[in-house]
């Protein structure tokens, strides 16, 4: 494990700062402190340099507040004209919840902008950089492009399909196995990837699961950091029948976030009643063979929603389901070193595989050490047939 840490920490070595990469790589830093906070706006930091000097910096902290941009300018103030502006995503020229960055770049005097990469949004689509460029100023684009596309693909997602990311996320054993036995609670990984786990549901719009992960584990679903400074995740909760308890854990403790349970018109209506009553918003979804719960319309409710990730808690009939579906976009697998036998739920329970072409795979593979577990991410790659 240690080469593979050692690896890991080569492959993030940044550039030096006084290059276009290297304060590139510092309003990325800046970006993500906006991660989980910022949607549906994407997370953008930015820097200005003067003479080598940073005089301003910034990053959006929550939509419908001041852009990244505006931050690093006031604070830079009459200093910015002749400035050179780092921003990890093109300028916006359009009006919104907020005034176009563009213009107040232009009107600032700043002579160079560098961006990490152009905005996928359709009303910006290169309009902010042509903006700038109209107006005199100096414009370099993709530094760290592709650093700065994976710290916002949940927006690229969302705002291309208005459809949210779909991380599927599990702790696994090395023979595939959720838990040890069926119907049973029974912990896989370790303490390090549960830490792990509470940063992703921090940075996250919401967390799914399936009925049945509510009956046998009764989660919170809840961000629990040591720092407290964690937020809550919505909670969603695939249930064709309403069998949710209402006395369900999520159901019942302090927390801001709220609980969507889906459902079809096959639920009792006084069970939808109860769960009202206990704070939940039920959303009625048929369509799926079987009398499931469509979950392509669930993502595209979700999408009408405005939220724009989701990470998926299991269990295995879920995976599969999005699976089969080809709804899920990434996958972040805490593998344990442990076999756990066959009496345990599989990871991918539901999904029929009849041969290697019909795989499903990852792609652009990363692999970290989580004390003794091992965590794989990587995109999802769907067969062509």
């Amino acid at each position: 494990m240690r080469a593979l840490k050692e690896r890991n920490h080569k492959k993030k070595t940044m550039a030096t700062p006084d290059s276009d990469q290297g304060y590139m790589a510092l309003a990325l830093d800046l970006a993500r402190k906006g991660l989980g906070r910022t949607s549906p706006n994407p997370c953008v930091g930015a820097v200005i340099v003067r003479d080598g000097r940073i005089i301003g910096s910034g990053y959006h902290r929550r939509a419908g507040t001041p852009h990244a941009e505006v931050h690093a300018l006031r604070q830079a103030g009459s200093l910015a004209a002749g400035a050179t502006l780092y921003v990890t995503l093109e300028p916006c020229n359009h009006t919104g919840r907020t005034p176009p960055c563009s213009h107040a770049v232009a009107e600032s005097g700043i002579s160079r902008v560098v961006m990490g990469m152009l905005d996928p949004n359709p009303l910006v689509a290169g309009g902010g950089r042509q903006y700038l460029i109209d107006n005199g100023i100096e414009v370099t684009t993709n530094i760290l492009e592709g650093a700065c596309r994976r710290l916002n693909e949940p927006f690229i997602k969302y705002i291309t399909s208005k459809r949210p990311l779909v991380v599927i996320k599990a702790g696994v054993s090395l023979d595939g196995r959720l838990n040890y036995q069926k119907g049973r609670s029974g912990w896989i990984t370790g303490a390090d990837s549960l830490h792990k786990v509470h940063q992703l549901r921090d940075c996250y719009d919401a967390i799914l699961v399936g009925r049945g992960t509510v009956e046998i584990d009764n989660p919170s679903l809840t961000t629990r950091l040591q720092d407290r400074r964690g937020r809550d995740p919505l909670r969603l909760v695939v249930d064709s029948r309403l069998s949710t308890s209402p006395d369900a854990r999520m159901l019942n403790q302090q927390s801001e976030a709220e609980t969507w349970i889906f459902c079809t018109s096959r639920a009792p209506g006084e069970k939808r009643e109860t769960l009202e009553r206990k704070g939940a918003r039920i959303f009625e979804v048929d369509g799926a063979e079987g009398g499931r719960v469509d979950l392509t319309a669930v993502m595209a409710l979700l999408g009408e929603k405005q939220i724009t990730s989701v990470l998926v808690e299991g269990g295995g009939a879920v995976f599969s389901a999005l699976l089969a579906e080809r709804l899920a976009d990434k996958a972040q697998l805490f593998y344990a070193p442990l076999f756990a036998g066959n009496g345990g739920e599989s990871l991918t329970a539901d999904l029929q595989i009849t041969g290697r072409d019909e795989a499903v795979r990852l792609g652009d593979v990363d692999y970290t050490g989580m004390g003794e577990d091992l965590l794989v991410e990587g995109t999802i790659i769907y067969p062509q047939n």
